[in-house]
């Protein structure tokens, strides 16, 4: 067992006064076999009252509406995370894996990456588990993390034909080609140790059991991780939506901060449009 300690903070900035805004924040990390969340806090600015709930994947979400003119809007989580030592997220419930196992959304196949899957070799893959590990080491192998070059529009088919991308983009063709070999698979939103943004990954079924795999690290998911969501995309587990009146212009930053016992690993990243 050990803990990890996160921070996770937005700041949203507006070019004029908002005058009223719907927000839907989903970053409370999940209860499973792999992770419990021993302790959080949570910090709005302006303060205005929220409540806490679950969407249809069982993702924890924080939503309330600011009706307070302001022209910046604040989020902040910290809390504590007890990483159990498991090499599994959850046993599968059988009534959700099918939405798992079709394209959707951001994660359909078109004519480059069907041309690599066909390319694909799982001689000797004996199980899902198997396929899993050797197309997480293709994939590491032959697409380039290149940060700037897709958004978070970019589906997994424009990204394969990029040839270069982020976590997302991984994880998305890592999803799509396992779910053209019939396996199903789902799209992880979280945190990282060492990693100053989210983190995206995915899960495999397994027999009957859902198992992580980073595709961006080329390594399972264990001890130095932190789940906060899961959906057929990524569109299914993003971290924030909203809706505002006026505001103008806006920028973002965000800085996510994990520690574990004595390591504090911290940076932050400013997108502006």
């Amino acid at each position: 067992m050990s803990v990890l300690r996160f921070t996770y903070r937005m700041e949203i900035g507006y070019e004029e006064h908002v005058g009223r805004c719907h927000f839907t924040i989903k970053c409370i990390p999940r209860e499973d076999a792999r992770q419990h969340l021993r302790e959080m806090a949570i910090h709005i600015s302006p303060p205005t009252e929220y409540s806490l709930g679950e969407d249809s994947f069982g993702n924890r979400q924080i939503y309330g509406c600011e009706t307070e003119p302001h022209r910046q809007f604040v989020f902040e989580i910290t809390g504590e995370v007890e990483i159990i030592q498991t090499d599994y997220e959850e046993e599968a419930r059988e009534e959700q894996t099918g939405m798992f196992r079709f394209p959707h959304g951001k994660c359909v196949p078109g004519p480059a990456l069907t041309k690599y899957f066909d390319s694909l070799d799982f001689t000797g893959c004996e199980d899902a588990y198997a396929s899993g590990m050797m197309l997480m080491h293709r994939l590491y192998q032959d697409f380039s993390y290149v940060p700037g070059t897709t958004g978070v529009q970019t589906t997994a088919e424009e990204a394969w034909q990029l040839g270069t991308g982020v976590c997302q983009d991984y994880a998305h063709i890592y999803v799509t080609l396992l779910r053209m070999k019939g396996i199903p698979a789902r799209y992880v939103c979280g945190m990282m140790l060492g990693e100053g943004e989210s983190h995206a990954w995915a899960e495999v079924l397994c027999g009957d059991r859902w198992v992580g795999f980073d595709p961006t690290n080329d390594r399972p998911v264990l001890n130095h991780y932190i789940k906060l969501g899961h959906g057929r995309d990524a569109a299914d587990c993003a971290i924030n939506r909203g809706l505002m009146w006026s505001g103008g212009a806006q920028w973002q930053n965000i800085s996510v901060c994990v520690q574990a016992s004595d390591d504090y690993l911290c940076r932050s990243v400013t997108n502006k449009p």
